[in-house]
């Protein structure tokens, strides 16, 4: 049996409301910990929103006044590829669980970004959650050069283990 994992999936509006969404988040999620060899039990609460739902999330905790594909909150700092050799110090006493952090995701942006790539919207949303997950871990893209590529090849491999290669 896999490592247990609080993956809370919350929809913005009932239109947006998808339970197989929510099931292929929760999936990817739980890969994406288990390629990356997070071996203790973890919380991860998810928003699926729209353009506007995340424009203002956007907004309000980063200042950029527009939409976008989805945002990641780490808890912690971690160093990419490098998780702590002793998880003790980042375990919720209350939950026993570590709070990774939280991600939003435009399902809107999501559909969209799937028609102009030519790929399904389950890939697309794939893609997005393993980003996300990848951020929470401490993986970045800011440069244009070795973290960039650090961090798509473990996209890539995890997508890969998910058969959701591009």
């Amino acid at each position: 049996m896999g490592q247990y994992h609080k993956i809370s999936v919350t929809f913005a509006n009932r239109k947006l409301r998808n339970f197989s969404i929510a099931k292929h988040i929760r999936h990817c999620i739980q890969a994406a910990l288990r390629e990356q060899n997070v071996d203790v039990p973890c919380e991860i609460n998810v928003l699926v929103t729209n353009d506007r739902g995340i424009q203002g999330i956007n907004k309000t905790l980063r200042n950029l006044d527009k939409p976008t594909d989805v945002l990641s909150f780490p808890m912690f700092q971690f160093q990419p590829g490098q998780l702590p050799e002793d998880w003790e110090p980042y375990i919720d006493p209350e939950s026993q669980l570590v709070p990774l952090g939280d991600m939003a995701i435009s399902l809107e942006r999501a559909k969209a970004q799937a028609k102009e790539y030519g790929h399904s919207v389950n890939r697309e949303v794939g893609y997005l959650t393993v980003h996300s997950v990848l951020h929470l871990l401490g993986y970045d893209h800011l440069d244009e050069g070795p973290m960039k590529r650090q961090m798509r090849s473990r996209e890539e491999a995890i997508l890969a283990e998910i058969l959701l290669p591009r």
